[in-house]
Parts: C-alpha cells; sequence; structure tokens
C-alpha cells in the first residue's frame, strides 16, 4: 500500500481540475476504464517489480474517484442535502469491503484456472466489472442538472434557483485563481489534518483486517468470512452518520 498511497493523493487535485476542464459524465468513467484496466493486469503481473508499477498506476487512476463524485453530488444538492449522499456513496467503500470478502472466499476456489493462482483471478474478475460499469457510465451518466436530459425545462430552472440560493456568491467555473484561494485557505489545512487522524486508523484497519482475523486463531478461508460482519456494521453507521449530519 506504500507505493498506491501517494501517487493517489498526487491524482486527487489534478483530476478534479481535469473534470472542471472537461466535464464529469466523461472525465469519471474515463478513469474507471483506467483502473478496470489496471486491476484486471494485476492479475497477470509475474514479479514484485511488476506488482509495484502496476500499484502505483492503480493509485494514479483511481485518485480522482473519491474527490470527483464529492463535487459532483455538490453540483446537484444544496450542503445541507449532501450529507446523506456523500454517506451513501462512501458506505459503498464498507459495503465493497463485506463483498469483497465473500467473493475473494468464492473465488479463491478458481485457483489453477488457466494456470494463474486464485488471488490473480480476484483482481482479473473484479477489474473486468469495473470496465464493464465504465463503459455503461458513459451513456447514462449526465452531466450537470443543465444540461441532464431527464429533467425538463422546469426542472432545471429550480435546481439552479436552489444551488444559487444556498451558494451565494460561491463560482462553479474553473478557475487557477480558485485554487490559490483554497490553498491559502486555514481551514483547508485543519481539515487535512483531521482527515489524516481518521483515515490513518481506518485505512490500518480496513487494509488489514483479514490479517488481523487470522492472527485470532481463523484459517485463510475463514479470515476472509469473519471480516464480513464489521463492514456490514460500518456500513449501517456511516449512512446513519451522513442522514444525522444533514
Amino acid at each position: 500500500m506504500a507505493i498506491f498511497f501517494p501517487f493517489y493523493v498526487l491524482a486527487e487535485i489534478p483530476s478534479n481540475m481535469m473534470m472542471k476542464r472537461t466535464r464529469p459524465a466523461l472525465w469519471i468513467p474515463f478513469i474507471m476504464v483506467l483502473w478496470g484496466i489496471t486491476t484486471t493486469l494485476l492479475g497477470v503481473v509475474k514479479n514484485y517489480h511488476g506488482l509495484l508499477a502496476a500499484r502505483a498506476a492503480l493509485g494514479l487512476a483511481e485518485g480522482g474517484l473519491f474527490p470527483g463524485v464529492t463535487f459532483y453530488i455538490t453540483m446537484w444538492y444544496r450542503r445541507h442535502e449532501c450529507g446523506l449522499r456523500l454517506a451513501i456513496f462512501f458506505s459503498a467503500a464498507t459495503a465493497a469491503g463485506a463483498f469483497g470478502g465473500l467473493l475473494a472466499r468464492g473465488i479463491v476456489e478458481m485457483d489453477k484456472l488457466g494456470g494463474l493462482p486464485g488471488w490473480s483471478w480476484i483482481f482479473i474478475l473484479e477489474g473486468l466489472l469495473t470496465f464493464i460499469v465504465a463503459i455503461v457510465a458513459f451513456f447514462y451518466m449526465n452531466d450537470y442538472p443543465q444540461t441532464a436530459k431527464f429533467l425538463n425545462t422546469e426542472e432545471k430552472k429550480e435546481i439552479s434557483r436552489r444551488l444559487e440560493e444556498d451558494r451565494s456568491s460561491l463560482a462553479d467555473e474553473y478557475g487557477n485563481k480558485y485554487f490559490k484561494h483554497a490553498m491559502a485557505d486555514w481551514k483547508i489545512w485543519v481539515h487535512m489534518f483531521i482527515t489524516i487522524g481518521i483515515y490513518t486508523p481506518l485505512y490500518s484497519f480496513s487494509l488489514f483486517l483479514p490479517t488481523i482475523v487470522k492472527t485470532l486463531g481463523y484459517s485463510n478461508e475463514k479470515a476472509q468470512l469473519m471480516s464480513v460482519p464489521p463492514y456490514i456494521v460500518a456500513c449501517f453507521c456511516c449512512i446513519t452518520g451522513g442522514y444525522f449530519a444533514d
């Protein structure tokens, strides 16, 4: 993971800037295609150096998703309506942890299929699924309320009115000056250190949960299954917290 996260973090801000210069319905599926392909290739690496290169590439491709979707949601909803929706999105990570344990337990039974070990098939199948979802997203994802095909003229005006009322003088257009303003804002830096304090134990727990469970005396296969319940509880707490935050 040490090779993954530096590239993940480096990609976040440039990715959001690119999304504003292009459009969400193009950029988000595009980076999904990239990391779907990269995840699939993780299943066929042959040596340690190849694994490091693939993990670094995955960090660059995946880093734009969470900040990109966060920005995207704020383009549709007022501030006090975003908490629950962001929580539902973030809860997908905890739900993925739960289903990931179940899938890993099943997919590992494909060991030796096609001459590949079971762990390789975990990356290959999940990478292919991501690729398919990304292609579908190209055709069904809308950019902004003003260009959404499923909204009529009155609905577009109402959404725009609600957003303008909530944001007052905030700007949505791209501009380097806004990036400089954000970097000079002390609240951004305080929030950064708060986030570090939250994410350090969060990822320490989530990334090593099967290993932690195994040290309790379970076999490798049983440890994968026993990692599911904590994620189910976390998913519930995430959505509940988002609801009350709004």
